[in-house]
């Protein structure tokens, strides 16, 4: 076995024992793994290139905000993941202690299954234009999105 194919097995083997530590549906590692990662990536890299931007380091820039808090919980991949409310709140706090704790405002409140519903009514309907929007709002408060 090469190099990459144990490294891969190493990793599926790892996602296989964070799993069963706790079902699927309340580990918020699994729900990063099965509804985000296919896009993000496990690390949260993303694929700016391509469109899927990089969670690392921006989810606490976000969170910096109330609008900012509210548009990461209204993006498409966020609604159309098939999660409850409380499996949103609950991921995306996990995620902003992952991948931006380093990034987000001290002391910052976790997001609740009732903040997602309200965030979720009020979506955008140009998403894209929504995150221009926001992004340039925060650059001119200093806070660079990448």
């Amino acid at each position: 076995m090469t190099g990459r194919g144990a490294a891969a097995m190493a990793a599926g083997l790892l996602v296989a024992a964070v799993a069963s530590a706790q079902p699927a549906g309340t580990n918020p590692r699994s729900l990063h793994v099965l509804h985000c990662a296919g896009c993000h990536g496990m690390d949260a890299s993303g694929v700016p290139g391509q469109g899927v931007p990089t969670m690392r380091g921006n989810l606490g820039l976000f969170m910096q905000r109330p609008e900012g808090r509210a548009f990461l919980l209204q993006v498409p991949g966020v609604n159309n993941a098939g999660l409850t409310d409380a499996q949103i709140a609950q991921d995306t706090n996990w995620m902003v202690t992952a991948f931006s704790a380093d990034t987000a405002p001290p002391g910052w409140p976790a997001d609740t299954a009732g903040e997602v519903a309200a965030a979720k009514a009020a979506r955008p309907s140009d998403v894209t234009q929504a995150r221009a929007d926001l992004v340039a709002r925060l650059a001119r408060e200093g806070i660079t999105i990448k």
